[in-house]
C-alpha cells in the first residue's frame, strides 16, 4: 500500500492563519525539566497548568504539582510498563499498565481519586488486549483503545467495558492508538500497524457505531494522533521513517468521509499531535531527536532539535502558555512561551463582559449572518442609568488587519440584533469582525471582536 503514500493531497482552507492580529508569534523554545527517574516516560498528562503526571517503564507515575518545578513518585503497584494516563481533573484519573509477569496475559487498570496518592488496580477482562489510550468525558463515561483491536466504552466509571459496534469493512479491525471526542455525538479514533494500514475511524452518534475511513484513503502507516477544529475539520499525525517517505499528515474538511494525505518532506514519524493555540502546533518525532511545529494551524511546518537531542514522544498543552513533553529515558520537556511582536494592528479578540457576539454558521461557505446581544446599562453598568446603546457598526478585516467592509445600522428594535455577511467575492480565509456599540452620551463605543472562517 506504499504506492497510497503519494495521494495528492488538498490545500486545507481551514487549516490557516488564526493568530490574533495584534501580534505575531514567532515558535517558542522548550527547556530540560529534571525528574526523579531515569526509565522511559510514555505518557504525559496535566489537568491543567499546575497538576501534572508522567508515565512509563517498570510502573513509574511521578507526579508534579507546581507546573513541573518538582517531582515526586507515586507508588504504582506495579512494576509493568504503564502505558498512557487520563486525569479527568487533579483529583480523578486512570491509567493503563501491560500484564505480562503471569498468564493471563492483558491489561491492568489504574485508578485514583485522590491525585495518585492511592492507585488501585482492575484486571481488564479480555485477555490479550493490551490498551494504549484512555479517554473520559465525564466521571461515568470512558472509552479506550487498544490492540489487536479494541474500541470499548463504560458507561459506570470503569468497572464494566463493551467493545463498540465498528463497521465490517477491510479497515476495522486494526488496532486503536487515540481516540477523541468533538462533542457528545462526534467523534474519531485512529491507529492502524506500520507498512500496512493506517486507519482513522468516525462516529456521529455518540459512539454507537463507529466507521473506518475508506481504503482508497488509507495511508501505508499508523495515524498517532488527531486535531480536532470541529466535528467536520480534522487533521490526524504519523508517518513513515523509512524509505525518505518522513512525516505525513492526514486531513477531512467532511467529518471524515474523505481524507487527503500530505508528506512534509521532513524525516522522521509525528508520535503526537497537540495545538497550543488555534494556529501553533507541534509535533515529537522520537527518535529523530526533532520536534516539528506549525505557526498557521497545520499548513506550512518547520523543525528544530530538541534540547539535548532528547527523544520526545508525547506532549501536552494544558493551555496557550504551557506545554510539556515526555521521552526516553527520563526525558522531560518545558515549553517556554514566545514574545509578541507587534504588527500594529490594535485588533486583539477582546472579552465581551456579560455580552456575546457569534456567526452562524462558522466556517462558512458564502455567507453567514453575525448576531449580537444589545448592550444597555443592565448589562454594563459603567455607562450609567438608562444609556442605551443607539447604534452599531460593524467592520471585518482580512488576516493582515486590512478593512475589508463596513456596515452601520440604528438598532431600533430586539429583532434587528445582527449582521448579514455576503463573502462570495471574498477568498477562503480568516476573518475577524469587530462590533462597535455607540451610546449617545459617550463618545468611545464598546467593543466585542471575534474571529469567523470562510471556506470555498
Amino acid at each position: 500500500m506504499k504506492a497510497l503514500k503519494y495521494i495528492s493531497f488538498f490545500s486545507s482552507t481551514i487549516l490557516i492563519m488564526f493568530w490574533s492580529m495584534s501580534a505575531v508569534f514567532s515558535q517558542g523554545t522548550w527547556e530540560i525539566v529534571n525528574v526523579p527517574t531515569t526509565q522511559n516516560l510514555h505518557s504525559v498528562f496535566f489537568a491543567d497548568s499546575i497538576f501534572g503526571w508522567a508515565v512509563g517503564d517498570s510502573g513509574i507515575i511521578i507526579h508534579t504539582s507546581d507546573g513541573g518545578d518538582n517531582w515526586i513518585i507515586q507508588d504504582s503497584q506495579t512494576e509493568n510498563e504503564i502505558a498512557n494516563v487520563f486525569f479527568l481533573n487533579k483529583n480523578l484519573g486512570w491509567a493503563t499498565t501491560y500484564k505480562f509477569s503471569s498468564l493471563p496475559y492483558g491489561t491492568l487498570l489504574l485508578k485514583t481519586t485522590d491525585g495518585g496518592q492511592n492507585w488501585f488496580q482492575t484486571l481488564y477482562p479480555e485477555e490479550n488486549v493490551f490498551i494504549t489510550c484512555i479517554l473520559f468525558r465525564d466521571s461515568l463515561n470512558g472509552w479506550m483503545g487498544g490492540r489487536p483491536h479494541t474500541l470499548v466504552h463504560t458507561t459506570n466509571g470503569g468497572i464494566d467495558w463493551e467493545q463498540a459496534d465498528v463497521d465490517t469493512s477491510t479497515l476495522a479491525f486494526f488496532p486503536v492508538l487515540n481516540i477523541q471526542f468533538y462533542n457528545d455525538n462526534y467523534g474519531y479514533a485512529c491507529g492502524g500497524m506500520f507498512d500496512i494500514a493506517g486507519v482513522i475511524w468516525r462516529t456521529s452518534n455518540g459512539g454507537e457505531k463507529w466507521y473506518a475511513l475508506d481504503p482508497s484513503f488509507a495511508p501505508a502507516d499508523e495515524v498517532h494522533q488527531l486535531h480536532l477544529f470541529d466535528s467536520l475539520h480534522v487533521m490526524g499525525a504519523g508517518g513513515d521513517p523509512d524509505f525518505g517517505y518522513g512525516v505525513a499528515l492526514m486531513r477531512s474538511w467532511n467529518g471524515g468521509i474523505d481524507w487527503d494525505y500530505e508528506e512534509l518532506g521532513i524525516q522522521g514519524n509525528a508520535f503526537d499531535l497537540d495545538f497550543r493555540t488555534e494556529a501553533e502546533a507541534w509535533c515529537p518525532l522520537g527518535a529523530g531527536r526533532k520536534l516539528i511545529y506549525s505557526l498557521d494551524s497545520g499548513t506550512t511546518w518547520n523543525e528544530i532539535i530538541t534540547p539535548d537531542s532528547t527523544l520526545i514522544f508525547d506532549i501536552i498543552f494544558p493551555d496557550s502558555l504551557h506545554g510539556f513533553g515526555v521521552g526516553r529515558e527520563g526525558a522531560f520537556i518545558r515549553y517556554i512561551p514566545p514574545e509578541p511582536v507587534s504588527t500594529g494592528f490594535d485588533l486583539t479578540i477582546k472579552p465581551a463582559n456579560t455580552l456575546e457576539t457569534w456567526n452562524f454558521p462558522n466556517p462558512f461557505k458564502s455567507s453567514t449572518r453575525i448576531e449580537f446581544e444589545l448592550p444597555s446599562s443592565t448589562n454594563l453598568p459603567s455607562f450609567g442609568a438608562g444609556q442605551n446603546c443607539n447604534s452599531t457598526e460593524l467592520r471585518v478585516y482580512n488576516s493582515q488587519g486590512e478593512t475589508i467592509f463596513v456596515k452601520r445600522k440604528k438598532v431600533m428594535e430586539p429583532r434587528d440584533q445582527y449582521f448579514d455577511i455576503d463573502a462570495d467575492i471574498l477568498p477562503s480565509g480568516v476573518y475577524y469582525y469587530q462590533i462597535d456599540f455607540y451610546f449617545p452620551k459617550y463618545v468611545k463605543p464598546f467593543t466585542a471582536s471575534q474571529r469567523m472562517i470562510l471556506i470555498k
